[in-house]
C-alpha cells in the first residue's frame, strides 16, 4: 500500500489534499538528476541565472488569485490580506539586483608578480525544508539565492503547505529551467532524515521547531552538509517612556496577531515603562478587541483558524496556566468558534504576567500576548534577554542612539526602532541561542549558498 501525505484543512477539518510520498528510487533518481543538472547551470552567467529567477517569481505572481485561496483552505490566512507575493517580489529583486556584486571574484592586487582572487563556487544540492507559517516567504528566502548562486534545489515542504511546492515547481517549469534543477518532492520524516544523512545534499536549509532543528543535525552528522537553521523565537517589544503611542499601539497589535501570531519574528511578549503602562494596555486592548475571528475565505475575517487544532489548544494552556498562576485576561471575546479542539482562537491579552509563566518564556506561536510593566531601560534588557531564543526585537521609542546603545545589548539576529515582524532584504536574517544558525538574504546569504575558492597564480618568477 502506498504511504501518503494527508493535508487536513484548518477551516472545515476536511482533507484538501492527499499526496504519495516518493519511493527509495524516485529519491535516488531525483539526487541524481540534480547532480547533472546542477553541473551544467553553474557554467550559466550569474546575470542569466538571476534574469531566470525573476521568470520564475513572475510566474508566481500570475498564479496568485488560484494561491491566495488555496493559503486559506491550507493554512488558515485569511483571503482579504492577499498573500505573499509582495514579499517574495521585494526579496527576490533584491538578491538578483546583488546577485553580480555578491558573487563576484574578490581580487587582491597587492602584490607584484601575482594573480591572487578569490571566488565563490555554489555548494551543490541544497536542500529546504521549509514551514507552513508564511510557505512562499520563508522558501524564497533561501530558493532564489540558491538557484542564483549556481546551485540546485530540493524542495520539502511541509505536509500543511503541500500545494505551495508543487506552485514552486509550476513556477520553475514556466521559467523553463533546466529539468532536475529545482524538484519539489513528497517525504515522510524518516525519508528526509534518511536523505539527509545519504551524503548527497550538500546544504541544508531548515525552519522550524527546535527540536526539528536538532534532529535535523543528528539526521546530517557526519556528512559535512553545511546548515541553516530558523528555529523558535519568543520575540520582545519594549516600548519607552518616550513612545509615540498612536504609532507603537497599532503597529505592535498587527505584530502580535497577524497571521493568527504565526510569524517566526511576530511580538509574543511587550514590556512598556510603567509611566505609560496604562494608557498603552488600554489602546493595545481596544485594538485586539475589533479582530474579526472566522472563516478565512470570508472578507470580513481578519484572523483565522490556527493551522492545526493542537497549536490552539497549545496556547489555551498556556493562558489557563497564567491565569492559574495571577495573571488576567483582557480581551475574552467568548467566540463560538473558540472551543477546545478547535483551531479557531480568539486574540487574547494577558496581563499581571511574569516570567514562571510559561506564555513568557516558552514560545507560543500563536495569538497570545503578555504585557509587563517595567521601571527602566536596564529592566527591560534583561527581561529581553530571559529567554533560550534571539531572533528578533524592537524597541519603540523617539531616541535612535538610545536604540543603538540598548541594541548592542540585546541577544537577537535583528533589533528594530519603530518597527516590527519585517524581513528587509538587504540585511541578512539570522538568529543567535536556541533560534539557530546561519544566515539568509544580503550579501552574506550568498556567502552561506556558497564556498571560497582560493587562485594563488605566479604570473612572473626569476
Amino acid at each position: 500500500m502506498t504511504e501518503t501525505v494527508k493535508l487536513k484543512s484548518p477551516i472545515d477539518g476536511s482533507i484538501y489534499l492527499e499526496r504519495p510520498v516518493a519511493t527509495s528510487a524516485e529519491v535516488e533518481a531525483m539526487t541524481a538528476r540534480a547532480r547533472v543538472a546542477q553541473a551544467e547551470w553553474k557554467q550559466v552567467p550569474v546575470a542569466d541565472r538571476a534574469r531566470a529567477m525573476l521568470d520564475m517569481v513572475a510566474a508566481l505572481n500570475a498564479m496568485n488569485d488560484e494561491i491566495v485561496p488555496e493559503l486559506a483552505w491550507q493554512m488558515g490566512r485569511p483571503v482579504r490580506f492577499g498573500g505573499e507575493m509582495g514579499g517574495v517580489n521585494e526579496r527576490s529583486n533584491y538578491m538578483a539586483s546583488i546577485a553580480e556584486k555578491a558573487l563576484a571574484p574578490i581580487e587582491h592586487t597587492d602584490k607584484p608578480g601575482f594573480t591572487r582572487y578569490l571566488t565563490l563556487e555554489p555548494l551543490g544540492t541544497v536542500m529546504v525544508i521549509a514551514p507552513w507559517n508564511y510557505p512562499f516567504l520563508t522558501a524564497v528566502n533561501t530558493i532564489v539565492p540558491a538557484l542564483i548562486a549556481g546551485n540546485a534545489v530540493i524542495l520539502k515542504h511541509a505536509s500543511q503547505t503541500l500545494q505551495v511546492g508543487e506552485r514552486f515547481a509550476e513556477a520553475m517549469k514556466a521559467a523553463n529551467l533546466p529539468k532536475g534543477l529545482f524538484q519539489n518532492v513528497v517525504l515522510s520524516h524518516a525519508q528526509t532524515e534518511a536523505l539527509l544523512g545519504s551524503g548527497k545534499i550538500d546544504h541544508i536549509n531548515f525552519t522550524g521547531s527546535v527540536e526539528g532543528g536538532r534532529r535535523i543535525e543528528r539526521a546530517a552528522a557526519g556528512t559535512f552538509a553545511t546548515l541553516g537553521l530558523e528555529l523558535g523565537g519568543k520575540d520582545p517589544a519594549y516600548v519607552r517612556a518616550d513612545a509615540d503611542m498612536d504609532f507603537a499601539v497599532p503597529n505592535l497589535v498587527d505584530g502580535a496577531f497577524y497571521n493568527a501570531g504565526q510569524c517566526c519574528c511576530g511580538i509574543e511578549r511587550i514590556y512598556v515603562h510603567k509611566d505609560r503602562y496604562d494608557e498603552f494596555v488600554s489602546g493595545f486592548v481596544d485594538l485586539t478587541k475589533q479582530y474579526v475571528l472566522g472563516n478565512p475565505l470570508d472578507e470580513a475575517t481578519t484572523i483565522g483558524p490556527m493551522a492545526q487544532a493542537r497549536f490552539a489548544d497549545q496556547i489555551r494552556e498556556q493562558i489557563a496556566e497564567a491565569k492559574r498562576k495571577g495573571a488576567t485576561s483582557l480581551v475574552n471575546m467568548h467566540h463560538e468558534l473558540d472551543k477546545p479542539g478547535s483551531p479557531y482562537l480568539a486574540p487574547e491579552v494577558l496581563t499581571g504576567v511574569n516570567h514562571q509563566m510559561s506564555v513568557m518564556i516558552e514560545e507560543s506561536f500563536g495569538p497570545v500576548v503578555g504585557i509587563m510593566p517595567v521601571n527602566d531601560d536596564e529592566e527591560a534588557v534583561s527581561l529581553m534577554n530571559d529567554s533560550p531564543y534571539g531572533l528578533t526585537a524592537s524597541f519603540w521609542t523617539e531616541d535612535e542612539d538610545a536604540t543603538k546603545t540598548l541594541g548592542r545589548r540585546i541577544e537577537t539576529g535583528t533589533v528594530y526602532m519603530n518597527r516590527c515582524d519585517y524581513l528587509d532584504p538587504a540585511l541578512v536574517w539570522t538568529g543567535v541561542k536556541d533560534t539557530g544558525k546561519g544566515a539568509g538574504l544580503s550579501e552574506i546569504g550568498y556567502h552561506n549558498l556558497t564556498r571560497p575558492k582560493s587562485f594563488h597564480l605566479r604570473v612572473k618568477h626569476d
